[in-house]
């Protein structure tokens, strides 16, 4: 298993900081980057990346695909474009792309950034009673149904090219884990409909960004589910929750309910030998007002985080 750090496609102090953790591999999210999908964009990261000894293995950001999602008209365009992603990490040499389906069109959600923990450290939360006060979504109206076809239409039509561009295609479960979100049936939201997504494209390239912090809110046993979804495991997002897909509080590393331990064990275990970062960490002393500071992705608690993982991985080698 190689430590990760996701990282913006130029370098500045978190790219410095990577080098000084030790991070093994980038990944990257195309902050402020319009049609960062062709080809001379790509390029121009990869080899940035490989300039500064960080060599790139994923892809963390996705473009347009909420037609594709709600099969509206348009959607051929978008899948083109991620086709055209597709076949340019695989000329360029990026091996891991990480998705999202009906994350899409609702978003990411949390109903708190500031939930105090040990020493004034601030956690992100969520609350689904709180969150469903607000206004139902545009999209209300699609039908889960409806959604499974569209799925299965866009793995037809991008699967083989990513076989074909040897690309692994790692997609995230819907954060958070819980179906409706105002008003918009979600998928990726159990180990049991996970197995069914895989099921709709059986190939090595369709498999699954392993977000430990979803897979506990979905109340599952993490290292067991790992072991159930075995080598269509392509990526790792190394964090934890307490709480129900309705109501949960992500903690520290350390601090979780998730044996830690076992779960690098079971990655072990199931030959998973991919990367692994850190995600949505606190915010620690001095970082709740810092201008550009992203709740979840502050330095200190991603540098806490690397070396806890470091640490695992060393005493379960």
């Amino acid at each position: 298993m190689n430590t990760a750090l996701m990282l913006p496609p130029s370098p500045d102090r978190r790219w410095t900081l990577a080098k000084q953790m030790g991070v093994d591999r980038g990944v990257v999210r195309f902050w402020g980057v319009d049609e960062w999908w062709e080809y001379d964009t790509l390029l121009r990261t990869r080899n940035r990346f490989e300039d500064h000894d960080i060599p790139l293995q994923v892809v963390e950001d996705r473009p347009p695909m909420t037609k594709t999602v709600l099969g509206e008209e348009g959607r051929d365009e978008e899948i083109a474009t991620v086709k055209q992603l597709l076949r340019n990490m695989g000329k360029v040499g990026i091996e891991t792309y990480c998705w999202v389906w009906t994350e899409n069109p609702v978003g990411v959600l949390r109903t708190s950034d500031s939930i105090p923990d040990r020493g004034g450290s601030l956690l992100t939360g969520y609350d689904h009673g709180l969150s469903e006060r607000a206004d139902n979504h545009p999209a209300t109206g699609i039908t889960e149904d409806e959604l499974w076809e569209n799925l299965q239409y866009f793995l037809d039509e991008v699967v083989p090219v990513a076989e074909e561009a040897g690309v692994k295609m790692a997609l995230h479960p819907d954060d958070p884990p819980v179906s409706p979100v105002r008003g918009v049936p979600r998928l990726a939201t159990s180990l049991e409909k996970y197995e069914r997504i895989l099921d709709l494209y059986d190939s090595p390239n369709h498999g699954v960004t392993f977000c430990q912090g979803n897979f506990a809110a979905m109340e599952t046993d993490v290292p067991a589910a790992i072991r159930r979804l075995g080598d269509r495991i392509h990526f790792v997002h190394f964090r934890d929750v307490a709480g129900t897909p309705e109501s949960f509080v992500e903690t520290w590393h350390d601090d979780g309910p998730t044996d830690m331990r076992a779960a690098i064990k079971a990655y072990r275990d199931v030959g998973f030998d991919g990367p692994i970062r850190p995600d949505h960490v606190p915010k620690m002393l001095g970082e709740e007002d810092r201008e550009g500071v992203h709740a979840g992705y502050t330095d200190m608690g991603r540098l806490f985080a690397i070396g806890y993982i470091r640490g695992l991985l060393e005493q379960t080698a």
